[in-house]
Protein backbone atom coordinates (compact mmCIF):
# COMPACT_ATOMS: atom_id res chain seq x y z
CA UNK A 1 0.00 0.00 0.00
CA UNK A 2 2.84 2.57 1.05
CA UNK A 3 4.68 1.66 -2.16
CA UNK A 4 1.37 2.21 -4.23
CA UNK A 5 1.02 5.79 -2.06
CA UNK A 6 4.60 7.03 -3.11
CA UNK A 7 3.97 5.61 -7.13
CA UNK A 8 0.84 7.71 -6.86
CA UNK A 9 2.56 10.88 -5.26
CA UNK A 10 5.74 10.97 -7.39
CA UNK A 11 3.12 10.64 -10.42
CA UNK A 12 1.62 13.79 -9.52
CA UNK A 13 4.53 15.52 -8.69
CA UNK A 14 5.97 15.19 -12.03
CA UNK A 15 2.77 15.53 -13.91
CA UNK A 16 3.13 19.12 -11.69
CA UNK A 17 6.94 19.34 -12.76
CA UNK A 18 5.79 19.54 -16.73
CA UNK A 19 3.14 21.57 -15.90
CA UNK A 20 5.38 24.19 -14.79
CA UNK A 21 7.97 23.59 -17.70
CA UNK A 22 4.99 24.06 -19.96
CA UNK A 23 3.72 27.32 -18.14
CA UNK A 24 7.90 28.41 -18.42
CA UNK A 25 8.52 28.54 -22.22
CA UNK A 26 11.42 29.81 -22.94
CA UNK A 27 10.40 32.69 -25.31
CA UNK A 28 12.77 35.41 -26.28
CA UNK A 29 12.54 39.08 -24.47
CA UNK A 30 10.41 41.41 -25.95
CA UNK A 31 12.48 43.58 -28.60
CA UNK A 32 14.84 40.84 -28.90
CA UNK A 33 14.79 41.60 -32.52
CA UNK A 34 13.49 45.24 -33.95
CA UNK A 35 9.74 45.29 -34.30
CA UNK A 36 8.90 45.38 -38.48
CA UNK A 37 6.71 46.22 -40.82
CA UNK A 38 6.31 43.37 -43.62
CA UNK A 39 3.95 43.12 -45.91
CA UNK A 40 3.58 39.84 -48.32
CA UNK A 41 3.35 40.88 -52.22
CA UNK A 42 0.50 38.85 -53.35
CA UNK A 43 1.31 37.67 -56.90
CA UNK A 44 -1.53 34.78 -57.43
CA UNK A 45 -1.70 31.60 -58.77
CA UNK A 46 -1.09 30.58 -63.00
CA UNK A 47 -2.91 28.56 -64.68
CA UNK A 48 -2.10 24.85 -63.40
CA UNK A 49 -0.38 26.03 -60.03
CA UNK A 50 -1.89 24.84 -57.04
CA UNK A 51 -1.07 24.55 -53.12
CA UNK A 52 0.52 21.45 -52.24
CA UNK A 53 -0.53 18.61 -50.43
CA UNK A 54 1.21 15.55 -48.92
CA UNK A 55 1.92 12.83 -51.06
CA UNK A 56 -1.45 10.97 -52.01
CA UNK A 57 -3.17 14.30 -51.83
CA UNK A 58 -4.99 15.98 -54.56
CA UNK A 59 -5.92 19.75 -54.70
CA UNK A 60 -7.89 21.43 -57.01
CA UNK A 61 -9.88 24.62 -57.48
CA UNK A 62 -13.71 24.23 -55.84
CA UNK A 63 -14.97 27.55 -57.72
CA UNK A 64 -14.19 30.92 -57.74
CA UNK A 65 -14.71 34.60 -59.24
CA UNK A 66 -15.04 36.18 -55.14
CA UNK A 67 -14.72 38.99 -53.66
CA UNK A 68 -12.35 38.78 -50.83
CA UNK A 69 -13.94 35.30 -49.77
CA UNK A 70 -13.06 34.74 -45.77
CA UNK A 71 -15.10 31.98 -44.41
CA UNK A 72 -17.34 29.16 -44.90
CA UNK A 73 -19.85 27.23 -43.51
CA UNK A 74 -21.16 23.98 -44.74
CA UNK A 75 -24.97 22.96 -44.50
CA UNK A 76 -26.42 19.61 -43.66
CA UNK A 77 -27.98 19.47 -46.91
CA UNK A 78 -23.90 19.95 -48.68
CA UNK A 79 -24.58 23.25 -49.55
CA UNK A 80 -21.44 25.14 -48.89
CA UNK A 81 -21.89 29.40 -47.56
CA UNK A 82 -19.26 31.34 -48.59
CA UNK A 83 -19.15 35.16 -46.92
CA UNK A 84 -17.78 37.77 -48.92
CA UNK A 85 -16.13 40.65 -46.35
CA UNK A 86 -13.32 42.27 -45.55
CA UNK A 87 -11.61 45.36 -43.13
CA UNK A 88 -13.20 48.59 -43.95
CA UNK A 89 -10.10 51.15 -43.32
CA UNK A 90 -7.72 53.53 -45.15
CA UNK A 91 -4.18 51.68 -46.21
CA UNK A 92 -1.01 53.67 -47.72
CA UNK A 93 -0.46 53.02 -51.23
CA UNK A 94 2.78 51.43 -50.97
CA UNK A 95 0.89 48.53 -49.09
CA UNK A 96 -2.27 47.85 -50.86
CA UNK A 97 -1.94 45.21 -53.39
CA UNK A 98 -0.23 43.45 -50.73
CA UNK A 99 -3.30 43.96 -48.19
CA UNK A 100 -5.94 43.81 -50.83
CA UNK A 101 -5.25 41.33 -52.69
CA UNK A 102 -3.61 40.95 -56.13
CA UNK A 103 -3.63 43.40 -58.68
CA UNK A 104 -5.71 45.35 -56.68
CA UNK A 105 -4.21 48.73 -55.21
CA UNK A 106 -7.00 50.92 -53.83
CA UNK A 107 -6.10 52.94 -50.92
CA UNK A 108 -9.76 51.65 -49.05
CA UNK A 109 -9.83 48.58 -48.14
CA UNK A 110 -12.95 47.46 -49.88
CA UNK A 111 -16.17 45.08 -47.84
CA UNK A 112 -18.25 43.02 -50.73
CA UNK A 113 -20.55 41.97 -47.66
CA UNK A 114 -22.08 39.17 -49.52
CA UNK A 115 -22.85 35.51 -48.83
CA UNK A 116 -22.75 33.49 -51.53
CA UNK A 117 -24.57 30.10 -51.97
CA UNK A 118 -22.45 26.86 -53.31
CA UNK A 119 -24.53 23.50 -54.01
CA UNK A 120 -23.82 20.61 -56.13
CA UNK A 121 -26.81 18.74 -57.60
CA UNK A 122 -25.03 16.16 -59.78
CA UNK A 123 -22.80 14.59 -56.78
CA UNK A 124 -19.88 15.04 -58.97
CA UNK A 125 -17.83 16.74 -56.02
CA UNK A 126 -17.48 20.38 -57.72
CA UNK A 127 -21.00 22.94 -57.41
CA UNK A 128 -22.89 23.36 -60.65
CA UNK A 129 -25.85 25.95 -58.61
CA UNK A 130 -24.44 29.26 -57.44
CA UNK A 131 -26.90 31.86 -56.08
CA UNK A 132 -26.50 35.28 -54.43
CA UNK A 133 -27.82 33.95 -51.07
CA UNK A 134 -27.47 37.92 -48.81
CA UNK A 135 -25.90 41.27 -49.38
CA UNK A 136 -25.70 44.36 -48.11
CA UNK A 137 -29.68 44.60 -48.76
CA UNK A 138 -30.22 41.73 -46.15
CA UNK A 139 -28.53 44.13 -43.69
CA UNK A 140 -24.97 42.62 -43.90
CA UNK A 141 -21.97 44.67 -42.68
CA UNK A 142 -18.63 42.79 -42.62
CA UNK A 143 -20.15 39.21 -42.23
CA UNK A 144 -18.55 36.32 -40.40
CA UNK A 145 -20.11 33.75 -39.05
CA UNK A 146 -22.88 31.73 -40.44
CA UNK A 147 -24.95 29.04 -38.37
CA UNK A 148 -27.99 27.23 -38.54
CA UNK A 149 -30.69 26.02 -35.94
CA UNK A 150 -33.84 25.01 -36.82
CA UNK A 151 -36.13 26.89 -38.64
CA UNK A 152 -33.34 30.15 -38.28
CA UNK A 153 -29.86 31.18 -39.77
CA UNK A 154 -27.78 33.38 -38.19
CA UNK A 155 -24.89 35.21 -39.14
CA UNK A 156 -22.84 37.41 -37.38
CA UNK A 157 -21.96 41.08 -38.49
CA UNK A 158 -19.15 42.88 -37.29
CA UNK A 159 -21.50 44.72 -34.90
CA UNK A 160 -24.37 42.75 -34.69
CA UNK A 161 -25.75 39.30 -34.06
CA UNK A 162 -28.53 38.67 -36.86
CA UNK A 163 -31.11 35.68 -37.56
CA UNK A 164 -33.30 35.01 -40.49
CA UNK A 165 -36.00 32.70 -41.24
CA UNK A 166 -34.67 29.89 -43.13
CA UNK A 167 -36.16 26.74 -44.72
CA UNK A 168 -33.50 23.78 -45.77
CA UNK A 169 -32.79 24.26 -49.44
CA UNK A 170 -33.49 28.05 -49.39
CA UNK A 171 -31.28 29.52 -51.55
CA UNK A 172 -31.76 33.06 -50.95
CA UNK A 173 -32.85 35.11 -47.65
CA UNK A 174 -35.88 37.93 -47.94
CA UNK A 175 -35.83 40.88 -45.92
CA UNK A 176 -33.50 42.40 -43.43
CA UNK A 177 -32.14 40.52 -40.44
CA UNK A 178 -33.66 40.88 -36.98
CA UNK A 179 -30.97 41.93 -34.86
CA UNK A 180 -30.63 39.80 -31.62
CA UNK A 181 -27.72 41.30 -30.13
CA UNK A 182 -25.28 44.53 -30.62
CA UNK A 183 -21.74 43.38 -30.80
CA UNK A 184 -18.61 46.02 -30.23
CA UNK A 185 -17.24 47.69 -33.64
CA UNK A 186 -16.84 51.69 -33.46
CA UNK A 187 -14.05 53.35 -34.72
CA UNK A 188 -11.08 51.02 -32.87
CA UNK A 189 -12.40 47.58 -34.48
CA UNK A 190 -8.68 46.12 -35.47
CA UNK A 191 -10.12 42.49 -35.71
CA UNK A 192 -13.58 42.75 -37.42
CA UNK A 193 -14.76 39.16 -37.94
CA UNK A 194 -17.04 37.76 -35.52
CA UNK A 195 -17.25 33.68 -35.70
CA UNK A 196 -20.03 31.84 -34.78
CA UNK A 197 -20.81 27.84 -33.16
CA UNK A 198 -23.26 26.46 -31.27
CA UNK A 199 -22.98 23.42 -28.87
CA UNK A 200 -24.84 19.93 -29.53
CA UNK A 201 -28.18 20.53 -28.71
CA UNK A 202 -28.16 24.25 -30.07
CA UNK A 203 -28.82 25.53 -26.93
CA UNK A 204 -26.13 27.84 -26.83
CA UNK A 205 -24.28 30.45 -29.38
CA UNK A 206 -20.58 30.97 -28.89
CA UNK A 207 -19.11 34.58 -30.70
CA UNK A 208 -15.76 34.87 -30.95
CA UNK A 209 -14.74 38.58 -31.30
CA UNK A 210 -11.16 39.66 -31.14
CA UNK A 211 -9.97 42.60 -29.46
CA UNK A 212 -10.19 46.25 -30.91
CA UNK A 213 -6.53 47.64 -30.52
CA UNK A 214 -3.05 45.67 -30.74
CA UNK A 215 -2.58 45.76 -26.42
CA UNK A 216 -5.34 47.70 -25.14
CA UNK A 217 -3.35 50.94 -26.36
CA UNK A 218 -6.55 52.97 -26.43
CA UNK A 219 -7.89 52.36 -23.37
CA UNK A 220 -9.69 49.39 -21.87
CA UNK A 221 -13.17 50.67 -22.41
CA UNK A 222 -12.39 50.52 -25.86
CA UNK A 223 -12.39 46.76 -25.07
CA UNK A 224 -15.47 45.92 -23.42
CA UNK A 225 -16.73 42.12 -24.63
CA UNK A 226 -13.90 42.01 -26.44
CA UNK A 227 -10.53 39.43 -26.64
CA UNK A 228 -13.44 37.00 -25.48
CA UNK A 229 -15.71 34.55 -26.48
CA UNK A 230 -19.36 35.53 -25.56
CA UNK A 231 -22.08 33.18 -24.65
CA UNK A 232 -25.60 33.86 -25.27
CA UNK A 233 -28.80 32.30 -25.99
CA UNK A 234 -30.54 31.25 -29.49
CA UNK A 235 -32.77 34.18 -29.02
CA UNK A 236 -29.79 36.60 -28.22
CA UNK A 237 -30.47 37.16 -24.67
CA UNK A 238 -28.63 35.70 -21.57
CA UNK A 239 -25.43 37.37 -23.08
CA UNK A 240 -22.35 36.43 -20.65
CA UNK A 241 -18.54 36.18 -21.24
CA UNK A 242 -17.59 32.23 -21.76
CA UNK A 243 -13.65 33.03 -21.59
CA UNK A 244 -11.67 36.01 -21.83
CA UNK A 245 -8.51 37.33 -22.48
CA UNK A 246 -8.06 35.82 -26.14
CA UNK A 247 -6.55 38.57 -28.30
CA UNK A 248 -8.04 37.26 -31.48
CA UNK A 249 -9.97 34.05 -31.37
CA UNK A 250 -11.50 32.89 -34.74
CA UNK A 251 -11.70 30.06 -35.51
CA UNK A 252 -13.29 27.25 -33.43
CA UNK A 253 -14.52 23.73 -33.30
CA UNK A 254 -15.55 21.00 -30.62
CA UNK A 255 -13.09 18.27 -30.49
CA UNK A 256 -14.50 14.84 -31.62
CA UNK A 257 -13.09 12.84 -28.68
CA UNK A 258 -13.88 15.19 -25.21
CA UNK A 259 -16.61 17.51 -27.28
CA UNK A 260 -14.45 20.57 -25.71
CA UNK A 261 -14.68 23.74 -27.25
CA UNK A 262 -10.53 24.73 -29.23
CA UNK A 263 -9.72 27.65 -30.80
CA UNK A 264 -7.30 29.14 -33.44
CA UNK A 265 -6.04 32.80 -31.70
CA UNK A 266 -4.04 35.58 -32.85
CA UNK A 267 -1.40 37.08 -30.44
CA UNK A 268 -0.09 40.28 -30.27
CA UNK A 269 2.20 42.06 -32.71
CA UNK A 270 5.09 45.05 -32.38
CA UNK A 271 7.45 42.90 -30.01
CA UNK A 272 9.52 41.60 -32.49
CA UNK A 273 10.16 38.50 -35.27
CA UNK A 274 9.75 35.75 -32.51
CA UNK A 275 6.80 37.26 -30.12
CA UNK A 276 4.22 36.13 -29.40
CA UNK A 277 2.75 32.56 -30.73
CA UNK A 278 -0.47 32.30 -32.06
CA UNK A 279 -1.50 29.25 -30.71
CA UNK A 280 -4.20 26.65 -30.75
CA UNK A 281 -5.95 25.88 -26.95
CA UNK A 282 -9.20 24.76 -25.70
CA UNK A 283 -11.38 26.89 -23.96
CA UNK A 284 -12.24 26.75 -20.64
CA UNK A 285 -15.83 28.61 -18.96
CA UNK A 286 -14.70 31.03 -16.86
CA UNK A 287 -11.14 30.76 -18.57
CA UNK A 288 -8.27 33.64 -19.03
CA UNK A 289 -5.73 34.00 -21.57
CA UNK A 290 -3.95 36.87 -20.30
CA UNK A 291 -4.46 39.41 -23.03
CA UNK A 292 -3.80 42.23 -22.48
CA UNK A 293 -1.53 42.42 -19.71
CA UNK A 294 0.61 38.64 -20.35
CA UNK A 295 1.08 36.01 -22.94
CA UNK A 296 1.65 32.75 -23.01
CA UNK A 297 1.04 32.52 -19.64
CA UNK A 298 2.79 35.03 -17.16
CA UNK A 299 4.81 36.62 -19.58
CA UNK A 300 4.04 40.48 -18.53
CA UNK A 301 4.15 42.91 -21.55
CA UNK A 302 5.69 45.68 -20.72
CA UNK A 303 3.69 47.78 -23.01
CA UNK A 304 0.24 47.43 -21.02
CA UNK A 305 -0.35 49.96 -18.12
CA UNK A 306 -2.10 49.41 -15.33
CA UNK A 307 -0.99 45.90 -14.75
CA UNK A 308 -3.05 43.57 -13.15
CA UNK A 309 -1.32 41.01 -11.33
CA UNK A 310 -4.16 38.99 -9.60
CA UNK A 311 -5.83 38.57 -12.87
CA UNK A 312 -2.48 37.59 -14.60
CA UNK A 313 -1.88 34.67 -11.94
CA UNK A 314 -5.06 33.25 -13.20
CA UNK A 315 -3.73 33.13 -16.84
CA UNK A 316 -4.40 29.49 -18.36
CA UNK A 317 -0.73 28.20 -20.46
CA UNK A 318 -2.54 27.23 -24.20
CA UNK A 319 -1.75 23.99 -25.59
CA UNK A 320 -0.07 24.25 -29.22
CA UNK A 321 2.51 26.98 -30.28
CA UNK A 322 1.65 27.47 -33.93
CA UNK A 323 4.31 30.05 -34.42
CA UNK A 324 4.78 33.71 -34.11
CA UNK A 325 2.58 36.54 -35.82
CA UNK A 326 1.52 33.45 -38.41
CA UNK A 327 -2.09 34.98 -38.29
CA UNK A 328 -3.65 31.46 -37.49
CA UNK A 329 -7.60 31.83 -38.52
CA UNK A 330 -9.23 28.41 -39.30
CA UNK A 331 -9.72 25.59 -37.28
CA UNK A 332 -11.26 22.42 -38.33
CA UNK A 333 -11.17 18.87 -36.64
CA UNK A 334 -10.91 15.82 -39.08
CA UNK A 335 -14.18 13.85 -38.63
CA UNK A 336 -13.96 12.38 -42.00
CA UNK A 337 -13.12 9.12 -43.14
CA UNK A 338 -11.58 9.67 -46.28
CA UNK A 339 -8.06 10.86 -45.08
CA UNK A 340 -5.54 8.42 -44.21
CA UNK A 341 -5.65 7.38 -40.18
CA UNK A 342 -3.01 9.89 -38.92
CA UNK A 343 -5.51 13.04 -39.34
CA UNK A 344 -8.39 11.13 -37.42
CA UNK A 345 -9.26 13.67 -34.63
CA UNK A 346 -6.90 16.07 -35.62
CA UNK A 347 -6.74 19.86 -35.89
CA UNK A 348 -6.13 21.66 -39.13
CA UNK A 349 -4.80 25.51 -39.02
CA UNK A 350 -5.07 27.42 -41.70
CA UNK A 351 -2.65 30.61 -41.14
CA UNK A 352 -2.87 33.92 -43.31
CA UNK A 353 0.50 34.86 -42.57
CA UNK A 354 2.60 37.65 -41.26
CA UNK A 355 2.94 41.25 -41.75
CA UNK A 356 5.21 42.10 -38.51
CA UNK A 357 8.04 39.39 -39.26
CA UNK A 358 10.97 39.06 -41.35
CA UNK A 359 11.00 36.87 -42.94
CA UNK A 360 7.28 36.24 -43.30
CA UNK A 361 5.76 33.47 -41.27
CA UNK A 362 2.44 31.50 -41.97
CA UNK A 363 0.76 31.17 -45.34
CA UNK A 364 0.20 27.59 -45.22
CA UNK A 365 -2.39 25.54 -43.46
CA UNK A 366 -1.10 23.05 -40.53
CA UNK A 367 -2.28 19.94 -38.78
CA UNK A 368 -2.09 19.08 -34.90
CA UNK A 369 -2.34 15.55 -34.25
CA UNK A 370 -4.75 14.16 -31.47
CA UNK A 371 -4.95 11.32 -29.59
CA UNK A 372 -7.26 10.86 -26.58
CA UNK A 373 -9.15 14.59 -27.10
CA UNK A 374 -5.17 16.16 -26.40
CA UNK A 375 -2.70 17.27 -29.04
CA UNK A 376 -0.30 14.30 -29.65
CA UNK A 377 2.51 16.24 -30.99
CA UNK A 378 3.38 19.35 -32.73
CA UNK A 379 1.88 21.07 -35.67
CA UNK A 380 3.27 20.20 -38.96
CA UNK A 381 2.91 21.76 -42.37
CA UNK A 382 -0.06 20.41 -44.55
CA UNK A 383 -0.83 22.53 -46.88
CA UNK A 384 2.20 24.85 -48.20
CA UNK A 385 3.45 26.11 -51.43
CA UNK A 386 1.76 29.86 -51.11
CA UNK A 387 5.42 31.01 -50.51
CA UNK A 388 6.48 31.65 -53.70
CA UNK A 389 10.06 33.54 -52.51
CA UNK A 390 10.88 34.75 -49.23
CA UNK A 391 13.47 36.78 -49.80
CA UNK A 392 11.09 39.03 -52.12
CA UNK A 393 7.98 38.17 -49.74
CA UNK A 394 6.19 37.34 -52.58
CA UNK A 395 3.53 34.84 -51.88
CA UNK A 396 0.54 32.86 -54.27
CA UNK A 397 -2.39 33.88 -52.14
CA UNK A 398 -3.29 33.81 -48.41
CA UNK A 399 -5.11 31.09 -46.61
CA UNK A 400 -8.45 31.79 -44.54
CA UNK A 401 -11.05 29.32 -42.95
CA UNK A 402 -11.65 25.54 -43.61
CA UNK A 403 -14.26 23.06 -43.57
CA UNK A 404 -14.62 19.63 -43.99
CA UNK A 405 -17.47 18.58 -46.50
CA UNK A 406 -19.35 15.33 -46.31
CA UNK A 407 -17.20 13.41 -48.61
CA UNK A 408 -14.41 13.79 -46.24
CA UNK A 409 -12.61 16.38 -48.11
CA UNK A 410 -11.63 19.88 -47.00
CA UNK A 411 -12.26 23.15 -48.62
CA UNK A 412 -9.94 26.30 -47.83
CA UNK A 413 -10.77 30.21 -48.79
CA UNK A 414 -8.02 31.91 -50.12
CA UNK A 415 -8.94 35.47 -49.62
CA UNK A 416 -6.67 37.89 -51.98
CA UNK A 417 -6.50 35.47 -54.59
CA UNK A 418 -10.60 35.12 -54.61
CA UNK A 419 -10.17 31.14 -54.78
CA UNK A 420 -11.73 28.06 -53.00
CA UNK A 421 -9.19 25.18 -52.55
CA UNK A 422 -10.24 21.31 -52.54
CA UNK A 423 -8.08 19.13 -50.61
CA UNK A 424 -9.03 15.60 -51.23
CA UNK A 425 -7.32 11.87 -50.95
CA UNK A 426 -7.11 9.05 -52.86
CA UNK A 427 -5.59 5.70 -52.06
Amino acid sequence: MKTNILIVTFLIFSIGINAQKSAKKQLPAPYATKSVTNYSNVIGWKDGETPKAPQGFTVTKYADGFDNPRWMYAITNGDVLVAQSNSNYSIPKQVGAAIIGAGRSNELSHSADVITLLRDTNNDGKPDVRETFATKDNGLNQPFGMLVIGDWFYVANTDALLRFPYKKGQTKLEGKGEKLLDLPAGKHNRHWSRNLIANADNSKIYIAVGSGTNVAEEGFDNEINRADILEVNPDGSGLKIYASGLRNPVGMDWAPETKTLWTAVNERDELGNNLVPDYLTSVKQGGFYGWPYSYWGQNIDPRVKPQNPNLVKKTIVPEVDLGSHTASLGLAFYTGKSFPDKYKNGAFIAQHGSWNRDPISGYKVVFVPFKDGKPSGKAEDFLTGFVVDANKNEVHGRPVGVIQLPDGSLLLTDDKTNNIWQISYSK
